[in-house]
C-alpha cells in the first residue's frame, strides 16, 4: 500500500511518465479538471494560484477526467490546446485519468480510499475537486467542487501549508 502520494507515477498530457517524487518538498494541489463544464473557468483561478504560489513551493496538477457529465470528451492533444489557448495553462497538465469507478486511476484511489486517506475520503462527485498535499506528501484538504480556486478557504491552507 503507497504511503504517500509520492509513490505513485502519472502520464503528463504529452504522454511522458512523471514520478510524482519530482514533487517531493513541495505542497500540491491535485485537481480533476474538465474542459465542458460549467465550473471550467476555475482554470483561471487555478493558474492564478500557479503564479502566486509555484514560486514559494506549490504545483497545481491538472488531472482531466470524463466521468462526470462527459465533460471532457476531447484527446490530451485538445484538453492541452483548450487550456492553453482559453486559459493560459502553465501548471502541470496530465494525461486523462478515472477518478471514480471501475478503473480509477490509483492516484485517485489512493486520495478518495479511506483506508489510505481517512480524513479526506470519499468519491469525488464533480470535476474540480481539489486534494491539498503538504510538502510531506499527506492530505492536508480537500475542497469540494464548488470551492474556488482563490476563496480565502483555498488560499489559506495553502499558505499554511507553504509556511
Amino acid at each position: 500500500m503507497s504511503k504517500s502520494i509520492y509513490d505513485f507515477s502519472a502520464k503528463t498530457i504529452d504522454g511522458k511518465p512523471k514520478n510524482l517524487s519530482d514533487y517531493k518538498g513541495k505542497a500540491l494541489l491535485v485537481v480533476n479538471v474538465a474542459s465542458k463544464c460549467g465550473l471550467t473557468p476555475q482554470y483561471t483561478g487555478l493558474e492564478k494560484l500557479h503564479e502566486t504560489y509555484g514560486p514559494k513551493g506549490l504545483a497545481v496538477l491538472g488531472f482531466p477526467a470524463n466521468e462526470f457529465g462527459a465533460q471532457e470528451p476531447g484527446s490530451n492533444e485538445q484538453v492541452a490546446e483548450f487550456c492553453t489557448t482559453n486559459y493560459g495553462v502553465k501548471f502541470d497538465m496530465f494525461s486523462k485519468v478515472k477518478v471514480k469507478g471501475p478503473g480509477i486511476d490509483p492516484l485517485f484511489e489512493y486520495l478518495t480510499s479511506e483506508s489510505t486517506n481517512p480524513g479526506f475520503s470519499g468519491e469525488i462527485k464533480w470535476n474540480f475537486n481539489k486534494f491539498l498535499i503538504g510538502r510531506d506528501g499527506k492530505v492536508l484538504a480537500r475542497f469540494e467542487p464548488k470551492v474556488e480556486p482563490g476563496s480565502s478557504d483555498v488560499t489559506g491552507a495553502i499558505e499554511k501549508a507553504l509556511a
